[in-house]
């Protein structure tokens, strides 16, 4: 087995191979993501921000390291990426907490046809009660990393449904677009906001063509 690195930088320009290799499928998604990406409702710069998010979410470190990039050049501070990354944080390990409603129904043999149902959040109680020590702990971490910062209130919650979007978490999707409907977020503004989800999920498995090429060659 040849030792050979799983991450370079130097690796992404094998990205340029796929242009031969599916010309079409290349072009069409290139014009996709540079359409997504491009400021509407949203500005270039928070859009940035939504895509780091989601990247630390799909474990991409290209994703990562290009739109971190990105984002410096529109003017993005350290505090504006760490509270966007604590966003994340907070999403990807509230999809796991609210799934605990999931568990404890197959847990009491009480999984039926309907696995997500509105009335099963009403579990989660339970399963706080479970050990309040952490539940306590989760809950202080989680309500401090959607408090408003630098980032507004409004930008968390955006940044929240981008982030359950790509957890596929149903209670954390439901309960994050409601929460941002009710601080005013357009629906042109959430449009813009799933396809910055959709693009970035997309463009983790487009970005990780680099290593299945690379494992190709050797």
């Amino acid at each position: 087995m040849n030792n050979y690195s799983l991450y370079k930088v130097s690796n992404r320009t094998k990205l340029s191979e796929l242009s031969k290799l599916a010309p079409q499928s290349f072009k069409a998604f290139n014009n996709f993501n540079q359409k997504v990406m491009s400021a509407g409702v949203l500005s270039e710069k928070f859009k940035e921000l939504i895509a780091i998010a989601v990247a630390h979410v799909t474990g991409c470190p290209y994703c990562i390291d290009s739109h971190t990039k990105n984002a410096k050049k529109l003017g993005v501070t350290l505090d504006e990426l760490a509270e966007t990354i604590f966003v994340a944080t907070a999403l990807k390990a509230g999809s796991a907490s609210a799934h605990s409603v999931n568990a404890l129904n197959a847990y009491d043999d009480k999984t039926n046809d309907d696995l997500y149902l509105q009335t099963h959040r009403n579990r989660m109680k339970e399963f706080w009660e479970i050990n309040k020590d952490l539940t306590n702990s989760f809950a202080k971490f989680n309500q401090k990393a959607l408090n408003p910062g630098v980032l507004s209130e409004k930008e968390k919650e955006l940044i929240s449904v981008a982030v359950a979007l790509v957890t596929g978490c149903p209670y954390c999707i439901d309960s994050h677009t409601k929460s941002a409907k009710n601080l005013n977020v357009s629906s042109q503004e959430l449009a813009e906001t799933i396809f910055v989800a959709t693009a970035l999920k997309a463009g983790s498995a487009y970005a990780h063509s680099i290593n299945a090429l690379v494992a190709y060659d050797n």
